[in-house]
């Protein structure tokens, strides 16, 4: 897949696009790239995703905090290449881009300067500062160039529209099996292993601390079971994520994994850590050797799960 942080000189042979976020590439977005792909397949053309960057709320809210977001953007770009797509733009958020009207962005930008064939939109896609979702109006805009503009229905699982929302929410309240169910791939962290305060080891659990991206949405706090993949390789393990109540109170939230049958340095090394199953809420416990005891259990109930995985 080639990545273009600017479109002065993109090249693509009868580009098929398409416009959008993406968080998550989820199995709603998958069922845009898989019209998307199969378009640019009939045409003997090349699929191209076009995202903004920054995510727009950053640069219209800089106030605004509470911006997480299901994918980095190099988490993004692995799940867009895997899915087969052959160009990605990333092109950069300002003020003035978000002055454009639908019609400007789709004549200037899309029809203008990148030449595209198609346009693939997703159901609920608003484009401009007016918000443009009727299909029509966008229609008459791409019109005078040749570009023909498809809509991709929602996509849905057990009776609900898979959204980004959705599985924020999921993934908020514990609700792993849904979120992953939504997503059609396990929800994962990235991040270098830094070094903590090895309290772990006290009581013969170590653990890798993990420094994630601090737009990376965390699911709730609790203690997971989870695969961990490092140097290519698959891990079983459990992940805690919390403030570590019992040793470590009113203490800032880590993101601690506990790798089975694993004694190795990685300090500095970036892994990748897939979400299975949720285990149980964090608690405080009245000392060490009562939290030790039930870090046993924890990991009793997890390895039971990985059997009969």
């Amino acid at each position: 897949m080639k990545i273009h942080k600017n479109i002065q000189d993109f090249k693509a042979k009868s580009p098929i696009l398409t416009v959008g976020t993406f968080d998550g590439v989820h199995l709603g977005h998958k069922k845009i790239l898989s019209v998307l792909t199969e378009e640019a397949e009939k045409n003997k053309g090349e699929s191209v995703v076009f995202t903004l960057y920054p995510h727009p709320r950053k640069v219209l809210n800089p106030d605004f905090k509470d911006l997480f977001l299901l994918n980095t953007l190099d988490e993004k770009i692995q799940l867009l290449e895997k899915a087969g797509i052959n160009n990605f733009i990333i092109y950069p958020f300002t003020k003035d881009f978000a002055n454009l009207t639908s019609c400007d962005f789709i004549e200037n930008i899309l029809c203008n300067k990148l030449k595209i064939k198609k346009l693939i939109v997703g159901y609920d896609h608003r484009f401009g500062k007016d918000k443009q979702d009727n299909l029509q109006i966008l229609r008459n805009c791409a019109k005078p160039f040749g570009t023909e503009i498809l809509k991709v229905e929602p996509f849905s699982l057990n009776g609900k529209k898979v959204s980004s929302t959705r599985i924020r929410n999921a993934l908020l309240s514990g609700n792993i099996i849904e979120a992953n169910e939504c997503l059609g791939y396990d929800y994962f962290l990235s991040g270098k292993v830094v070094s903590g305060n090895r309290i772990g080891r006290t009581i013969g659990f170590p653990t890798a601390n993990i420094n994630i991206h601090k737009e990376k949405l965390l699911p709730a706090s609790g203690v997971y079971a989870v695969k961990i993949i490092i140097d290519g390789k698959e891990h079983n393990g459990m992940l805690n994520i919390g403030s570590r109540p019992t040793i470590n109170a009113g203490g800032k939230t880590s993101t601690e994994v506990h790798i089975f049958d694993f004694n190795r340095d990685i300090y500095d090394k970036i892994i990748y850590v897939y979400f299975k199953k949720f285990i149980r809420n964090e608690i405080k416990f009245p000392t060490k050797y009562e939290l030790k005891k039930q870090i046993e259990k924890d990991k009793e109930e997890t390895d039971y799960f990985f059997k009969k995985e």
